[in-house]
């Protein structure tokens, strides 16, 4: 096949990782002519160009190509789209994120690529927006969908809310499929992450009878990472005992980083808490080897990478009840879901996890049974390139009947 892949930006993110393990699969295993299209990698969460640039297929950096509205550009970036478009001539167009989904859309069915699939790594429309912007990103996004062939979601949840907002109508499903296909990842670092461990924890500070909460997430609003400071000030409320061997490791960086350091330190938290600063992806499984539970307090994911990632690891995880969290965090079997911004359950759950290493042992191991197969990234690509292999089928049926 020649596949096209278009993502925004490629920054270190879960979706971004996502597409180039797609692009790396299909092309070594499968021998696929893959093309990647992206823009600048702006922000200051890190890059993933290098690795792109250094890929087994071709890659394209389009310039003009941002992630926030700016008429003048993505009228630019449009055309250099379907002019690199042009040229690849693809089998199967594949597009990722909001801006890269919407302009790739358009550019694709604009010159009659067989197959456009979108994939949905989370939903671009939240309740935390603006009431105007929600609605002109919905309105954007069923335009899109008119242009599309078939969706691919990284969980159940995002498929349900897009159909919940008739981004696609219920009669259009049968012609519009939905996939639920995990975000694939190398799950051997994971598995074989705890030689580090010692290493590690002696790096950062903690001693061998400190119990390590991580939270791996960039330092921005609706991460949730007040809403950990919050319960750790509760925890040391509740057990000064307890709290002089609890520990906070933040994985990340952002632009709260000063902000969140400030809070920290007028609660009296200081000792509590430790920041790492940027990590690159393939350092995550030496972080989390530190860790002895993972808890993800983000207000809006799609499924983030970081709960199967702890899970893998042997680690518990506690999470926000927010979009595919629940289909990896099951309370009582891997982890604690807990209602988002509801801090004193948070608090509780920690707690527990933390005064019970039996528990912590049972959740991790559980939670690496059932999830380690299903996010090798080979299996993903394997199930992804099964749903163009069956779109193209599709179309080519309809066409000589």
């Amino acid at each position: 096949m020649r596949v096209a892949h278009i993502i925004t930006r490629l920054i270190i993110g879960g979706a971004q990782e996502n597409t180039l393990l797609t692009c790396e699969d299909l092309s070594q295993i499968y021998g696929d002519d893959v093309l990647l299209i992206a823009g600048p990698p702006e922000g200051p969460e890190g890059s993933l160009v290098h690795r792109a640039e250094q890929g087994p297929y071709c890659f394209e950096q389009v310039n003009e190509l941002r992630r926030s509205v700016l008429p003048c550009h993505d009228l630019s970036a449009y055309i250099h789209i379907k002019k690199i478009l042009r040229k690849f001539k693809p089998d199967v167009v594949h597009t990722h994120s909001a801006k890269a989904g919407i302009l790739g859309r358009f550019a694709a069915r604009s010159l009659g690529t067989p197959v456009i699939i979108h994939s949905i790594h989370g939903t671009p429309f939240h309740p935390n927006q603006h009431p105007l912007a929600r609605c002109l990103i919905r309105r954007a996004e069923r335009m899109g969908a008119k242009r599309c062939d078939a969706f691919i979601s990284v969980a159940n949840a995002m498929s349900q809310t897009f159909l919940a907002s008739k981004i696609v109508l219920p009669e259009e499903v049968t012609t519009k499929p939905f996939f639920t296909i995990r975000s694939g990842m190398d799950v051997n670092p994971f598995l074989h992450c705890d030689v580090y461990r010692a290493e590690i924890r002696q790096k950062y500070g903690f001693t061998q009878d400190d119990i390590v909460v991580g939270k791996i997430a960039r330092l921005f609003r609706l991460k949730g990472h007040d809403d950990l400071i919050a319960a750790a000030s509760h925890i040391k409320k509740l057990s000064t005992t307890l709290s002089k061997h609890l520990k906070f490791m933040l994985v990340g960086d952002g632009v709260l980083h000063d902000s969140l350091q400030k809070r920290i330190e007028s609660l009296g938290l200081t000792d509590m808490f430790v920041f790492t600063g940027l990590v690159p992806p393939d350092e995550i499984p030496r972080m989390i080897s530190a860790m002895d539970m993972v808890v993800h307090t983000s207000l809006r994911e799609g499924l983030a990478r970081v709960l199967p990632q702890a899970l893998i690891a042997g680690r518990p995880v506690i999470s926000y009840d927010i979009d595919g969290a629940r289909e990896v965090c099951i309370t009582g079997q891997t982890g604690f879901l807990v209602p988002p911004r509801d801090t004193s359950q948070i608090a509780a759950a920690i707690t527990q996890l933390a005064q019970t290493p039996e528990l912590r042992k049972k959740m991790g191991e559980e939670g690496r049974r059932r999830f380690t197969e299903e996010f090798r990234h080979e299996h993903m690509t394997a199930e992804i390139r099964k749903v163009y292999q069956r779109i193209l089928e599709k179309k080519a049926f309809s066409e000589n009947s």
